[in-house]
């Protein structure tokens, strides 16, 4: 995989969002190239790599892409990027706020980690 996508992708976060304490990413080649490590050096964010072979490490990232494939993007025929990425943004706000996750208890991610939505009684 090339650099240049994944340094230009950090660079936008590091200008929109700041700079981390820490970065962790895998060792992917992308990822320990001169020029990737360089702009987190020089921005003074510590780098932390996940060990050789150490797939435990990123398992739940790993899973959120299966369901964004599998439920979304393998589904669909995008006819640009603009609606890819608007349609992928459609169903990352359905995975957070609506679908039940049974590793949550039926819950959605947004009510793990936000706390349970109180829902108005009808009348």
């Amino acid at each position: 995989m090339e650099a240049a996508f994944c340094i230009e992708a950090l660079e936008e976060a590091l200008a929109k969002h700041g700079k981390p304490e820490i970065f962790n990413t895998d060792q992917g080649s992308q990822f320990t190239s001169a020029d990737f490590t360089r702009v987190l050096l020089d921005a003074k964010v510590n780098i932390s790599m996940d060990g050789k072979g150490a797939w435990r490490d990123n398992v739940f990232v790993e899973r959120l892409w299966r369901s964004v494939k599998y439920e979304e993007v393998y589904l669909r025929a995008y006819g640009s990027v603009s609606e890819a990425r608007a349609s992928i943004g459609r169903y990352l706000a359905f995975y957070n706020e609506r679908r039940p996750h049974s590793s949550l208890d039926g819950r959605t991610p947004d009510e793990a980690y936000f706390g349970i939505k109180e829902t108005a009684m009808a009348a």
